[in-house]
């Protein structure tokens, strides 16, 4: 099985936790070590906020603050990627999807970060998976799925326990109609519609426990929101 992860930077480092990052990286390797042909997609989190918080307070524009978010998604890639058998994972860190494909057709595992300003690493994630026609997309989020309503604001909030591709686009589109982007459903819109368009069965959970993405995966065994295609 064709796999792609995408790991948020607020789940993977939101501190320099060296051991955080070798629990994530064990479960890279026993997926592999499973079968499964296996992209990583690396997010910013609490660092790339913290840069771009810099940057903006001297002046950079919004091009520049975006390529600071790139940078730093790699780097989280590096860290994941050092601590990773190197028999196993591309030595490198692909900069698009032809790499990343390249590297994949040569059952390599595979770990990335950003690639183009304006677009986020749940976009890059959603791309990748349709580029490579994955069978399977892991977010392993800090919100344990998605919502009906904010569950920060909302303790009445339920989540999903399934729901559509369309269902989803909708739904995040009028959470930033109404300015509150990801409140309740930790994908952006532009992830969202990959999702949608590629038919790509996608699955949402907390990865605050790195084993939960190991269990999502071999064991279909979760709790968040499974995301199905959307039947004609």
């Amino acid at each position: 099985m064709k796999t792609v992860v995408s790991i948020g930077g607020s789940v993977l480092v939101p501190d320099l936790d060296a051991g955080r990052v070798a629990e994530y990286a064990d479960v890279v390797e026993s997926l592999a070590a499973a079968g499964h042909d296996l992209g990583v997609v690396v997010g910013g989190g609490p660092t790339a906020r913290e840069y771009i918080g810099a940057a903006r307070s001297l002046g950079a524009n919004e091009g520049e603050l975006d390529q600071l978010g790139i940078d730093t998604t790699r780097l989280n890639a590096r860290l994941l990627l050092a601590a990773l058998d190197e028999d196993l994972a591309s030595p490198t860190v692909p900069t698009n999807y032809e790499e990343a494909a390249e590297s994949l057709h040569r059952d390599r595992v595979v770990v990335m970060g950003g690639v183009v300003p304006a677009q986020t690493t749940d976009a890059v994630s959603a791309a990748l998976a349709e580029y490579v026609d994955a069978d399977q997309l892991v977010f392993a989020t800090s919100v344990p799925g998605v919502f009906d309503a904010d569950p920060n604001e909302d303790p009445d909030a339920e989540r999903y326990e399934e729901m559509t591709a369309g269902e989803l686009v909708e739904l995040v589109a009028r959470g930033e109609s109404l300015g509150s982007a990801g409140s309740n459903a930790p994908i952006d819109l532009l992830a969202a519609k990959v999702i949608e368009r590629s038919g790509i069965e996608a699955i949402v959970l907390d990865g605050t426990d790195p084993g939960s993405v190991g269990r999502a995966v071999l064991d279909d065994d979760f709790e968040g929101t499974r995301i199905t295609p959307d039947h004609d």
